[in-house]
């Protein structure tokens, strides 16, 4: 990406509504090992496929009060299964582990207004 679309995004980013910033974040992910990274003040989310990290760093600051530190992002390729003798083929899923600034922490149980 040049530096022109990396700017663009983050001004996009920082307009985003409250909609848009949850069609972005999707869900937590809720494992043993996101379990054990939030020792280590990291959360992480399902997000959007096509979901920059400025995007991703903004959603979560505005909608959950915190500071983001970094944020990083993989795409989980689909696999392809067989079930009842049809084959077909998962999602790809795009994750983001969020590193939050030192002191701050999510509560995941709680409820957003």
């Amino acid at each position: 990406m040049t530096t022109e679309n990396v700017l663009a995004r983050r001004v996009k980013a920082e307009r985003m509504s409250r909609e848009e910033m949850f069609d972005i974040l999707r869900a937590p992910v809720i494992t043993e090992k996101a379990t054990l990274l939030s020792e280590r003040n990291q959360v992480v989310f399902k997000v959007a496929i096509d979901a920059a990290k400025p995007e991703i760093k903004v959603a979560v600051e505005t909608l959950f009060g915190v500071k983001v530190k970094a944020v990083n992002t993989l795409v989980q390729k689909g696999k392809n299964k067989v079930v009842k003798g049809r084959r077909g083929r998962r999602s790809d899923v795009k994750k983001a582990y969020v590193q939050l600034a030192e002191g701050q922490s999510i509560d995941l149980t709680a409820k957003l207004a």
